[in-house]
C-alpha cells in the first residue's frame, strides 16, 4: 500500500501506558506508535483494547504513562477537549441516537469544507442513502456499524481510532470498509487506528500489526507476515483454538494438534494463500500494484478434513450435523453439563426409557469434556466471533456468548420434536432465548428455580412451560428427583400427544387481532363477521401481546392480521407500562402478509395505580381505568411522534397495506363528552401519519368518518380483509373469488 509520509511528530504516541479498573491492571505499560497511515491492533476478548481507545479517547483514568497526539498531551483532557482536537472515534456497540434519522445524525456532524462530505458517504455506503429517513433504532446492526463510521468520518478528523468496524457488518460491506481504509492511507488526509478482530481485513488495510496479550502490545509483526503465519496467530491470538486452551505446544512452539474424543481425532487444517493480481478490475490506464499490496490482500484458504473440529469457525463454515435420519425428529435435552449434568442425564434416561429418541447438547462455558452427543464447543461455533465469542475466559461474557450462539444453533436445525432443560436463573436465561426461537406449539419445558416468581423475561411471546423445581437443581435427591421425573414426563407426554394429534376438522385459517378494552366493541363485531370462516386469535395489546402474535406470524401459524389495537407504540414512546418492541409490525414486514390496521387506543398511555405514575407526568389527564389501571391522554407532540413511528414502519412494508384513520375517534374514552375527547391530539396523529406514510397503490391509508367502535367501520374491516385475501361472503358462506 502506498501509504502518504508526513514529517514533524508522530500522529499517534504512547508510552508506558497504564489503566486500572480497581484492581485490576488492564494496560501494563503499553507503548505504540503510528506516525502515518493505519495501524492495525489485533487480540482475543478481554486482552485491552478496547481500554486503550477508551484511554486515548479521555473515556477511562490514566494511572500512568503518556499518550501525545501530534506532540500534544492527551492525558488529563476530557473527550470533548480531544474531540475537537481532531481526533474522531468510531466506538464498540455504535452509540446511535435511537430518534433521530440517518440523515440527521450525518447533517448534524458534517462540516463544510472537509473531504468527507454526506454525499460522500452516501457514495461509500448506498445502503445508508437507502435508509437515510429510517431512525437509528430502526436499522440492522450492520446499518447501525456504517453510521457509526460514517458520523466519524464527517467530523473529518486528523486521528481517526475505530473500535470494532466491520463488527457486524456483511461480507460486502466488510469489503467496502476495507477499501475505504485503504484509500484513507493512501489519500493521507487523516491517520487511522484500527482496533480489529478480523484477521484478514487488520492485514490488508495496515503496513504493521500490533498484537495486544494480556494489556500489553506483545509484538509489532508486519502485516504479509502474521496474514501468511497461521502459526503465529495461534500463538499470540488463539485463532482457530478457545480463548482459554491449555493445549501443549509442540517442538516448533505451534500448538499439538487437538483430539476430538468425538471424532477420533482432528488433524491441523492445512492453509494456502490466494494471490489476485488484479484486485480491482483493470483498464488501459491501470498501474501495476505494488507486491506489497497484493501480499496484504492475499486471501488465505484453509481446508479443514471433515473430522476436523468446529473450534474457532464462524457458523458459516461449520457443518450443521443433522440431529436425526431424514423424516425423522429427535427431544433435546439442553442445559450447562459442567454443573447440572447429573440431573440432566437423568431427565434423558426417563425420555429415551419412554421410546423417545433424544440427544443431550452441552451449554457449558468451562471447556470440560461432557460427553454430550452436541458438545459445547459445536454450538459455540455458531457464534458470529466463532468459538472465540463464547470462550472468554470471562464468566459473563461467556454465557452471553452461549446464549448468543444456541439461539443461533437452533434456528438452524431441524427434527426436533421438543426441548427439555433443567436450572437456576442462568441456566433458565441461557436456554429460554433459544426456546423462543422455536415455533409456537413446539414441546419446550423447563424446570427452574425461577418458575414461582417473575417469568416474563424468560417466557416473553413464546408457550414455553416452566416448572417450579420447589428446591435448587443441585443434585438428585428424593425431592429434585420426583420434580425432574414430572418434568421429563410432561414432555414425553407432550411430544407423544402431538405426534399422535390429527388437525383440526375443517379447520380454518387462523387470523390475529389485537383489541384492548376501549378497542373491545370493534374486534368483537370483526369477529362476529369473520367466524365462520376463520379462526379468530384476539390478542390483548399489552406488549407481551402484540409480541405473541406477531411471533405466530413469523411462524405461519397465522394467514392474516387485522391490527386494530396499535396503543403498545405509545407506551413505548412515552414510557407506559404495556411496550411495544422496537420490532412491533416487524413479523409483517418480513412475511409481506397483507396488512389492515388502524389507530386503536392511541389516544393513552397505560401506568400502574395512580401513586406508580412517574412524577415527570404531574399535571397531565388521568383517567382510572380501574385501581391498578391508570390511563394517560397522549398529547398532541406524542401523537405527532406515534404518528410519525407507526407511518415509517407501514413504509417498510412490501405486502399489501390498509391503514384505517377513524375520526369519530380512536377509543371509548375518545368520543365527544368522553374523557380523552381531544380533537386536535387526534388531527396531529392523522396529520403525521399523512406525512410519514408513502402511499401507492399497494399501500394506503384510508380515513373514515367513523368512531373505532362504531357497527359501520368493523363491516367495513371485514371487507377490506376479505378484498386482500381473495374471499367474499355469499349468502352467509365463505366462498373463493
Amino acid at each position: 500500500m502506498a501509504t502518504a509520509q508526513r514529517s514533524g511528530p508522530a500522529a499517534l504516541d504512547i508510552k508506558g501506558l497504564n489503566v486500572f479498573y480497581g484492581a485490576s491492571h488492564a494496560l501494563q505499560g503499553v507503548d505504540l506508535r503510528l506516525d502515518s497511515g493505519v495501524l492495525s491492533v489485533v487480540g482475543r476478548n478481554g486482552m485491552g483494547k478496547t481500554t486503550l481507545c477508551k484511554a486515548i479517547m479521555g473515556l477511562v483514568p490514566v494511572a500512568g504513562g503518556s499518550i501525545s497526539f501530534g506532540g500534544q498531551s492527551l492525558v488529563g483532557k476530557d473527550p470533548t477537549e480531544i474531540a475537537r482536537m481532531g481526533i474522531g472515534y468510531v466506538p464498540q456497540g455504535r452509540r446511535l441516537w435511537p430518534s433521530l434519522s440517518v440523515d440527521e445524525h450525518l447533517k448534524m456532524i458534517a462540516k463544510s469544507g472537509g473531504a468527507w462530505t454526506v454525499e460522500r458517504v452516501y457514495a461509500t455506503f448506498p445502503r445508508l442513502a437507502e435508509r437515510k429517513s429510517n431512525g437509528g433504532a430502526q436499522l440492522s446492526g450492520g446499518e447501525q456499524q456504517m453510521l457509526a463510521i460514517s458520523r466519524a468520518l464527517l467530523a473529518n478528523p486528523r486521528l481517526l481510532v475505530m473500535d470494532e468496524p466491520t463488527e457486524g457488518l456483511a461480507p460486502v460491506i466488510v469489503d467496502q470498509v476495507e477499501e475505504m481504509l485503504i484509500r484513507l492511507a493512501e489519500e493521507g488526509d487523516m491517520e487511522v487506528l484500527v482496533i480489529e478482530q478480523n484477521i484478514g481485513v487488520a492485514c490488508a488495510v495496515a503496513d504493521q500489526v500490533a498484537i495486544m496479550v494480556n494489556g500489553q502490545i506483545a509484538r509489532m509483526a508486519p502485516a504479509a507476515e502474521l496474514a501468511g503465519d497461521r502459526d503465529l496467530q495461534q500463538r499470540l491470538l488463539g485463532v482457530g483454538r478457545h480463548g482459554h486452551d491449555d493445549t501443549p505446544e509442540g517442538e516448533d512452539g505451534a500448538p499439538a494438534s487437538a483430539t476430538n474424543t468425538e471424532s477420533g481425532g482432528a488433524s491441523q487444517p492445512a492453509a494456502k494463500k490466494i494471490y489476485n493480481a488484479n484486485p480491482v478490475p483493470p483498464t488501459r490506464w491501470s498501474q501495476p500494484v505494488p507486491v506489497a499490496q497484493l501480499e496484504r490482500m492475499a486471501r488465505v484458504e484453509t481446508s479443514v478434513s471433515p473430522a476436523s473440529s468446529t473450534v474457532g469457525r464462524s457458523v458459516e463454515q461449520v457443518e450443521i450435523r443433522p440431529l436425526t435420519s431424514p423424516g425423522e425428529s429427535v427431544v433435546l435435552v439442553a442445559g450447562t453439563f459442567d454443573t447440572k449434568g447429573e440431573e440432566l442425564r437423568y431427565m434423558r434416561d426417563i425420555v429415551r426409557n419412554a421410546g423417545l429418541p433424544v440427544r443431550m447438547v452441552d451449554l457449558s462455558t468451562s471447556g470440560a469434556h461432557s460427553g454430550a452427543e452436541v458438545p459445547a464447543h459445536q454450538i459455540a461455533a455458531f457464534h458470529p466471533r466463532g468459538a472465540s465469542g463464547v470462550f472468554t475466559g470471562d464468566r459473563g461474557s461467556s454465557v452471553a456468548g452461549m446464549v448468543l450462539a444456541f439461539e443461533r444453533w437452533i434456528e438452524r436445525q431441524s427434527g426436533i420434536a421438543g426441548v427439555l432443560s433443567a436450572g437456576g436463573s442462568g441456566g433458565t436465561a441461557l436456554v429460554s432465548p433459544a426456546m423462543r426461537a422455536l415455533p409456537v406449539g413446539l414441546p419446550k419445558l423447563i424446570v427452574s428455580t425461577v418458575a414461582s416468581g417473575q417469568t416474563a423475561q424468560y417466557v416473553g411471546p413464546s408457550d414455553i412451560t416452566l416448572m417450579h423445581s420447589v428446591a435448587d437443581v443441585q443434585g438428585l435427591n428424593a425431592l429434585t428427583e420426583e420434580v425432574l421425573a414430572n418434568g421429563a414426563n410432561a414432555i414425553v407426554g407432550m411430544v407423544k400427544a402431538r405426534r399422535e394429534a390429527r388437525g383440526r376438522p375443517g379447520s380454518k385459517p387462523a387470523i390475529g387481532l389485537t383489541m384492548f378494552g376501549v378497542t373491545t366493541p370493534c374486534v368483537q363485531q370483526i369477529v362476529g363477521h369473520l367466524k365462520d370462516e376463520a379462526d379468530c386469535l384476539v390478542f390483548h395489546a399489552t406488549g407481551i401481546g402484540g409480541q405473541s402474535m406477531e411471533k405466530l406470524i413469523d411462524s405461519r401459524k397465522v394467514s392474516g392480521v387485522i391490527d386494530i389495537t396499535t396503543t403498545e407504540v405509545c407506551d413505548m414512546l412515552v414510557g407506559g407500562v404495556f411496550p411495544a418492541t422496537e420490532d412491533r409490525f416487524g413479523a409483517v414486514i418480513r412475511t409481506r402478509m397483507p396488512y389492515v390496521g388502524s389507530v386503536g387506543a392511541t389516544d393513552m398511555v397505560n401506568f400502574g395505580a395512580p401513586e406508580t405514575v412517574p412524577d415527570q407526568f404531574d399535571g397531565r389527564l388521568f383517567y382510572e381505568h380501574n385501581p391498578q389501571v391508570t390511563l394517560m391522554r397522549t398529547t398532541p407532540e406524542e401523537c405527532r411522534a406515534i404518528g410519525e413511528r407507526i407511518g415509517s414502519r407501514l413504509n417498510e412494508m412490501e405486502g399489501p397495506v390498509r391503514f384505517y384513520l377513524t375520526e369519530g375517534g380512536v377509543s371509548a374514552l375518545d368520543a365527544p363528552g368522553q374523557a380523552f375527547h381531544d380533537p386536535q391530539a387526534r388531527k396531529a396523529l392523522f396529520d403525521a401519519l399523512r406525512a410519514t406514510v408513502r402511499e401507492t397503490s399497494n399501500r394506503q391509508l384510508i380515513t373514515v368518518s367513523h368512531h373505532i367502535n362504531d357497527p359501520a367501520f368493523a363491516a367495513t374491516v371485514v371487507d377490506t380483509y376479505r378484498a386482500l385475501h381473495g374471499t367474499r361472503t355469499t349468502r352467509g358462506k365463505r366462498a373463493n373469488r
